[in-house]
């Protein structure tokens, strides 16, 4: 496996939404995004397990989005990995790592894709190693003024993550 290759992508139809503040699914030209609105810290969470040809260390997650009608501003997007490995979490309860945040400007015309990614080092990923299911948490933190400044909506549309 090379610095760089992918290793798993999802689409947003594979988000498990969290109780509560949850990115909306929608649609525009016919493809799936999740919204996540600008005003309230919104999550997504995608579960997967992480393939043989993984060479240990860290992933970058990549984040593919647009802005819904925003031109400018920023977001300020936190991904958190919850590993749960053989008789080692009850998953009764989320136990997601600390999260780490990435913050991208918004594309200069609305329905462009930005990608953004964000580094996760083998201990922000709690130690995950090949054949063990994870779930990932993606969540736009909510508009302040600083960190987040963009309008409206972000459409998440995808989700890799790739081989540091």
């Amino acid at each position: 496996m090379a610095t760089g290759d992918a290793l798993l992508e999802f689409h947003p139809t594979a988000n498990e939404p969290p109780a509560s503040n949850y990115a909306a699914l929608g649609f525009r030209n016919a493809q799936a995004h999740l919204a996540f609105d600008a005003d309230t810290n919104e999550s997504a969470v995608f579960a997967g397990i992480l393939p043989n040809h993984y060479a240990a260390g860290g992933i970058n997650v990549v984040l593919v989005w647009r802005a819904t009608s925003a031109t400018t501003g920023n977001v300020r997007w936190q991904v958190a990995v919850e590993r749960q490995n053989d008789e080692g979490l009850d998953t009764d309860s989320d136990s997601f790592a600390t999260a780490i945040e990435a913050t991208a400007a918004a594309p200069g015309t609305a329905g462009m894709v930005q990608y953004t990614t964000v580094a996760l080092s083998n201990s922000e990923i709690d130690g995950l190693v090949v054949n063990e299911r994870f779930r990932l948490k993606v969540t736009r933190e909510a508009n302040d003024g600083t960190n987040d400044t963009m309008t409206g909506d972000a459409e998440l549309v995808h989700v890799y993550i790739r081989e540091q």
